[in-house]
């Protein structure tokens, strides 16, 4: 017979698909509602040890369904609300303050890590994990030890929301849909992050070819830094101003959830555990990456140019040197 617990929350066995969001927090919430605006699953559970607020904040999304195509959506401080979930998308973590980088959060997220993920397999020992917490590559990198899982099965957010950044500032320089902007960022989700400028097209035309853009430049060296410089920094000038980011990274989040649950075999720089990628390996950082039904699939290995290369294998040493400083 279910414990009086378990019994209280919908489990997707037989089939609807279920996405538990851990963290009611700006960006917790924010990745549950875009979750369930979006439909990516049939029930969304929100949990927190905060009690009062995450079931506030279930129940404010709750309350709108009708206009979803979301099925129910439930907040708790019983780790059972976890149970059977399919995706299980891990936003928790001590909150970056203005001008901290991401990886100065890593001690205290770590050592969270070490307390969440077994708690959170012993619930759903079957689902596909995302990390979103930040510093995301060391988080995620940190997880697949401590589960075990394979790597497929374990992944971070990685720089999804970074590409997403870069598109958008290509197209405000040259008018094209952001849709129709094939660019990517590789690397760290941080300072150490590197834009592949040398694959980058709008539609199949390279970004170096495009000719003037909307404000009179070519995209030069002198663009593309200002362009990478105003993708790394965008963060810290959205915490300076409001506190936190979380709209864009919860569409992000969506976007890779429904690339899950779908099993849409989406091209995405998902933090992905590599094996000899341009020469790196055994760390987490985001490259290309097939997603699917099974979690990261397939690492792509797009050409890149020497720069690029070096910047992406310094930014994967940073990560290794932060991630053995913990034991890991």
């Amino acid at each position: 017979m279910p414990s009086q617990a378990t019994s209280l929350y919908p489990t997707s066995f037989g089939r609807p698909s279920k996405i538990a969001v851990i963290g009611a927090g700006a960006v917790g919430t924010a990745v549950a509602y875009a979750a369930a605006i979006r439909g990516d699953a049939r029930d969304i559970a929100l949990y927190d040890i905060n009690a009062e607020k995450v079931r506030a904040e279930a129940l404010d999304i709750a309350h709108g369904i009708q206009f979803t195509p979301c099925g129910s959506v439930v907040g708790s401080d019983d780790i059972e609300v976890v149970r059977a979930s399919d995706l299980v998308i891990v936003t928790a973590g001590a909150k970056q303050s203005p001008g901290q980088s991401r990886l100065e959060l890593a001690e205290s997220t770590v050592k969270l890590m070490e307390k969440v993920v077994p708690a959170l397999q012993e619930v759903a020992p079957d689902a596909v994990y995302m990390f979103v917490t930040n510093p995301v590559d060391i988080v995620t990198y940190v997880a697949q030890k401590i589960s075990g899982l394979p790597a497929s099965q374990v992944f971070g957010s990685g720089t999804v929301l970074d590409t997403s950044r870069l598109r958008y500032l290509v197209s405000q320089e040259t008018g094209v849909a952001t849709q129709n902007i094939h660019a990517y960022v590789a690397g760290e989700h941080g300072d150490s992050e590197v834009p592949l400028w040398s694959s980058a097209e709008i539609g199949n035309v390279p970004l170096t070819q495009w000719g003037t853009t909307l404000s009179g430049r070519v995209f030069g060296r002198d663009l593309r830094d200002e362009i990478a410089h105003e993708v790394v920094n965008s963060a810290y000038t959205i915490i300076d101003g409001k506190g936190a980011t979380n709209y864009a990274i919860g569409l992000a989040a969506s976007r890779i959830a429904g690339a899950v649950l779908r099993d849409e075999a989406r091209v995405l720089t998902i933090s992905t555990l590599l094996n000899d990628w341009h020469g790196i390996s055994d760390v987490c950082m985001a490259a290309p990456t097939i997603v699917g039904r099974s979690g990261a699939g397939r690492v792509l290995v797009p050409p890149v140019t020497d720069d690029e290369r070096q910047g992406l294998q310094q930014s994967a040493e940073k990560l290794r040197e932060v991630a053995r400083s913990f034991g890991y």
